[in-house]
């Protein structure tokens, strides 16, 4: 007899939707030998701090941009840019012939403050970044304002380690809407985020700051986003994710202190999911 195949409703689901989602798409294209090379000398810049060039090997900025599809020639919002690692080589990277445009919450006085402080040291390399808000909120049939970017006018949304922080108040709907309309048709929002075992409910996700796949792929899909492909680039088979502090036990941010440093810090960063999704074209 044939051994019998069990999947559970949840798992059909997401196999559906991953399946009614993907679409081939000629709107990716990979940057050219010469952006590359443009890219290599940044992220080897003495702008950027040895701690965060350490981190390379966790974030693969070079790897992940080039997923994207990110050129030198494109616009680009980094939304929710916190302490500006991206900012250090996407701002740079878009000087000359894109624009950089770093998104953050209209309430965050002093992120933004800090922000402007890092960026206005440095103006040979961040004089032509740009900055939009975001005025936001989780009321029933709230319409998200933003100012700083034009709806419509952006070819990627980027966003990293950021949609496991708006579950709590739930504020994902609000933000991915407001990345459709920022976008132009065809353009691309790309997520990086750390990945929750799957079935992993929406408390454990907030208490562990781990996010399942299906969870995004939901909330983009129903935001009229298609999801385009997705990366292994960013995994991490060390990450076993059943730490006592959740994800922020592992590094950069160890909050166990000293204890098992050394085996938290030879597991890395996070296993992370890298998610290419399009808002189609009219």
């Amino acid at each position: 007899m044939a051994p019998s195949l069990h999947l559970s409703r949840r798992s059909v689901l997401t196999a559906a939707l991953v399946a009614a989602s993907l679409v081939a798409s000629s709107l990716f294209i990979a940057p050219t030998a010469h952006a590359d090379a443009a890219l290599d000398k940044l992220l080897a810049g003495d702008h950027r701090s040895d701690a965060n060039k350490a981190r390379d090997k966790f974030r693969n900025p070079k790897q992940t941009l080039a997923f994207f599809g990110v050129k030198p020639n494109s616009v680009v919002v980094e939304a929710l840019p916190g302490g500006g690692w991206y900012t250090e080589v996407l701002a740079p990277y878009l000087r000359e012939s894109g624009t950089y445009i770093a998104l953050w919450p209209a309430t965050a006085e002093r992120g933004i403050k800090a922000h402007n402080d890092r960026l206005a040291a440095r103006p040979a390399l961040y004089d032509k970044a740009k900055l939009a808000t975001i005025r936001t909120s989780n009321a029933a049939g709230f319409v998200p304002t933003f100012e700083g970017v034009a709806p419509g006018s952006a070819d990627f949304v980027l966003t990293f380690r950021n949609v496991h922080n708006l579950i709590n108040p739930d504020l994902v709907d609000v933000y991915f809407r407001a990345f459709f309309d920022m976008l132009k048709p065809g353009g691309v929002l790309g997520v990086v985020d750390h990945r929750a075992k799957p079935d992993t409910n929406v408390k454990g996700m907030i208490d562990s700051g781990y996010i399942t796949e299906e969870f995004v792929l939901k909330r983009a899909l129903a935001a009229g986003f298609k999801l385009d492909a997705k990366s292994d680039v960013n995994n991490n088979p060390k990450d076993t994710k059943d730490y006592p502090k959740g994800v922020w036990t592992l590094p950069p941010t160890l909050t166990e202190g000293e204890k098992d440093r050394a085996k938290y810090l030879e597991i890395g960063e996070s296993d992370r999911f890298t998610m290419r999704f399009v808002k189609p074209a009219k």
